[in-house]
């Protein structure tokens, strides 16, 4: 396993992280019992993974219940992610990212987790009714008393993370160290802001969905057929340009086949060969489906790989791209 620092921290994350999603919950999802939970978490940890990736959300807190039995007295050992934003009951005020919310939420999530300290508590989602000042001098009182050790954001635009630094280096308070968002070989979005800015302001990048909801496992066909019981087969989502992603896939079918590995591997492959990626977030049911993904790093792609993916893949330009793209130097 290979390891990489968290944005500007000093802090080592495992390339590849395990995330939480299937524990507990809906069916679609996972539904994973305890003990499902556990194999998972044990395998993770052998293979030298150590950032685990949860949510107050997933299952109504019961992922992270399932996440804090599971590593018991190895928790010292890893680096354990949540988030909150999302309703956690029915009152008014048990949602969204107010100070009360928030500490009411951080406090759950702790004795859920069975943790006196969280190392990177993540904003879920956008709040659109309270103000950045007001999250983040939560946040940064967080860090201060030792609940929370780093800080990091998640599904926000380029903007709104630039106005929370601005507001973080204004105020003296702690500033994200992370972004979590979705980024696939077929889905290449955050490359147009959110990738840039990350790079420059020097923001680690966490990538969930990193298969595109079972879309990149390469066993989807373009007549419309599927696994059975495929989460995408029932849960289309996220989003995707079929056309454009079959195209892709032709391409990642050719060189899973000479390289006698699943085209998923290939999927993740080449996040791991992209410089802005910190840890790809695997979401796993079953042991099988999880030692594959483990593997993935040792998938090399060679430069003509990386280059046919990206011209298959390439995002049409938009204003200013195109703008800025022009060869204005050579027509003056």
């Amino acid at each position: 396993m290979e390891y990489n620092l968290l944005g500007r921290t000093g802090l080592k994350v495992s390339q590849l992280c395990l995330g939480t999603m299937t524990f507990g919950g809906h069916e679609v999802i996972g539904a994973l019992s305890e003990d499902e939970a556990a194999a998972l978490v044990n395998r993770a940890l052998d293979a030298g993974i150590n950032l685990f990736d949860t949510a107050d959300a997933y299952s109504h807190g019961v992922a992270e219940e399932m996440l804090g039995k599971a590593l018991g007295a190895r928790r010292k050992d890893v680096v354990i992610a949540t988030k909150a934003r999302m309703d956690t009951g029915p009152g008014p005020n048990q949602v969204g990212l107010s100070r009360a919310h928030i500490l009411e939420a951080v406090d759950a999530s702790l004795r859920r987790l069975g943790t006196d300290y969280i190392d990177l508590y993540q904003t879920h989602l956008n709040d659109a009714l309270t103000t950045p000042e007001e999250t983040l001098r939560t946040l940064d009182d967080l860090v201060r008393w030792g609940k929370v050790r780093y800080i990091g954001c998640s599904n926000i635009n380029a903007w709104q993370v630039m106005k929370a630094l601005a507001v973080s280096e204004r105020h003296d308070w702690e500033r994200f160290v992370s972004f979590q968002g979705n980024y696939t070989v077929i889905e290449r979005g955050m490359e147009r802001e959110l990738i840039p800015l990350l790079q420059d302001q020097g923001l680690g990048l966490l990538v969930w969905s990193p298969l595109s909801g079972g879309f990149l496992s390469g066993k989807f066909t373009r007549e419309g057929r599927g696994p059975e019981g495929a989460r995408r087969s029932s849960f289309d989502f996220p989003p995707i340009d079929r056309e454009r992603a079959y195209n892709v896939l032709d391409i990642m079918h050719e060189i899973a086949e000479r390289q006698y590995v699943p085209v998923s591997r290939i999927a993740l492959a080449w996040l791991l060969h992209q410089p802005a990626v910190t840890s790809v977030i695997l979401g796993a049911r079953r042991i099988d489906q999880l030692d594959d993904n483990l593997r993935a790093g040792e998938v090399r792609l060679e430069d003509d790989d990386l280059r046919r993916l990206d011209a298959a893949s390439a995002l049409p330009l938009e204003y200013p791209g195109w703008m800025l793209a022009y060869p204005w130097d050579e027509r003056m």
